[in-house]
């Protein structure tokens, strides 16, 4: 079975899911995208977002519905705790990131609200800092409520929840935000950082970062 996986250095849905092929130790090739209004892109994935997943000429796009594709063809390391309520925590936390903050702070949302809605560079900073301090305030609140204290999101080994953790920390590090009042993500974030699976994802490391 070939992977293919057509994403971007920066591009924190690529990345979670370059987390979790890390994290489950399988090979694959890394297929950088030029362009994602390129009609060799949209042939690809038609809603020319990232990532894609190309399984043996089939592809499928959405980066959770990659991740839920590669557990179950791949269900060793689980990237899910054994108990079922933490499976559903960990699921919402994921969720929480990639449904809930993502899509509203990604690239085209901040094009749209410059280029069509008319903000300046501050209203458009001040937009992106308010939503990532609402999520990000409700998933450390996530972390505070566990029953135990893990030393990843809701295990002792990082999962998906980690995955989808790690680039959206990224995102607010990139984006000055203020990660001072959420002590327990930025403990996990370190946690993470310190280990080859996700060290090898960051965005640094990918073929078609463009260095200083």
């Amino acid at each position: 079975m070939k992977l293919r996986l057509h994403t971007r250095h920066q591009n924190s849905a690529g990345q979670r899911v370059r987390i979790v092929l890390n994290l489950k130790r399988l090979a694959y090739e890394y297929v950088a995208i030029p362009s994602l209004s390129s009609d060799a892109y949209g042939k690809i994935n038609p809603q020319r977002l990232m990532p894609a997943l190309e399984i043996d000429g089939r592809i499928v796009s959405q980066s959770m519905a990659i991740i839920e594709l590669l557990e179950e063809l791949f269900p060793e390391p689980s990237m899910l705790p054994g108990d079922p309520l933490l499976r559903a925590e960990a699921r919402s936390f994921a969720q929480l990131i990639a449904a809930d903050m993502h899509p509203i702070n990604n690239n085209r949302v901040r094009r749209y609200l410059t280029d069509v809605l008319g903000t300046n560079e501050p209203q458009t900073l001040a937009w992106y800092r308010h939503w990532m301090k609402e999520g990000l305030s409700s998933l450390e609140e996530q972390l505070a409520r566990r029953s135990v204290q893990f030393r990843f999101c809701f295990s002792e080994k990082p999962g998906l929840a980690d995955a989808c953790l790690v680039p959206q920390i990224d995102n607010a590090r990139r984006f000055n935000c203020d990660l001072s009042p959420y002590p327990r993500l930025v403990a996990v974030d370190a946690e993470c950082r310190a280990l080859e699976a996700f060290m090898r994802a960051a965005p640094a490391m990918q073929p078609d970062y463009p260095g200083e």
